[in-house]
């Protein structure tokens, strides 16, 4: 086991493993600066950063390129957002392993339609034998995002059977359902945060093991530029700058 991917799996057996989410070097430079103990990518964010869209705009190649880029500018482990694995998971993980990855986030959906839980199941056993026993899997259910938010314990029962080693359950932030996502879940609970979110604390509380933010980083990164640019081309001021 690589000694990146050993810490990663020390991380997340000494909860809660606080996770913000890094879009390129630069990023990745900053949240390890703040004392981050890992960092994830965010494939949304790395889709804005090169001007296309989420859920089907970003490739491989690019995918892959942020990934090699920002965990050789930071010390710390790095876990790879790779959405449903670009068509070719087993080609995509050694990929994303080969450029530093610790581990990687595998989602349930293509182009934000949900998946057949057992097509899933397929992308993390061959997630598992192209990463090996070392990576550190987290198998994202978009039951809450792109469904009808039923069937999630059932499809993290099938995807704990097939391999993964953490569930992610995004769109969901109310105390009451997520301590029945806990409760219910076969492996350790991922859960997304952002403005309005129970805090890191309460989350810990309740048993969460993992916590990130997506996207919500970049998203408060780049309106602070659209911001900053509007008042400047318009009032010809710069206090928005202040923020920074």
């Amino acid at each position: 086991m690589s000694a990146s991917a050993r810490r990663l799996r020390e991380l997340h057996a000494q909860p809660p493993l606080v996770l913000p989410n890094a879009w390129d070097a630069g990023s990745a430079r900053a949240i390890a600066a703040a004392g981050a103990q890992a960092i994830a990518t965010t494939s949304a964010g790395v889709a804005w950063a090169h001007g296309v869209d989420d859920a089907g705009g970003l490739d491989l190649a690019t995918a892959v390129a942020t990934v090699r880029a920002v965990c050789a500018a930071v010390d710390v482990p790095v876990t790879a957002d790779v959405e449903a694995g670009y068509g070719d998971v087993a080609r995509t993980v050694r990929e994303v392993v080969e450029a530093g990855a610790a581990g990687v986030n595998l989602e349930d959906s293509t182009a934000r339609v949900l998946d057949d839980p057992m097509v899933h199941a397929e992308r993390i056993r061959a997630a598992r034998v192209a990463g090996g026993n070392e990576l550190v899997i987290n198998a994202r259910i978009d039951t809450y995002l792109y469904g009808d938010r039923t069937g999630t314990i059932e499809r993290a029962k099938i995807y704990a059977d097939a391999g993964a080693d953490v569930l992610f359950v995004p769109g969901v932030v109310d105390v009451p359902t997520i301590a029945e996502l806990v409760k219910g879940s076969p492996l350790p609970l991922n859960v997304m945060v952002g403005p309005g979110a129970p805090s890191v604390r309460e989350l810990a509380e309740i048993g969460v093991v993992r916590i990130s933010v997506g996207p919500a980083i970049t998203g408060a990164a780049y309106a602070l530029a659209a911001a900053a640019a509007t008042e400047l081309l318009t009032l010809g001021t710069y206090e928005t700058l202040a923020q920074a």
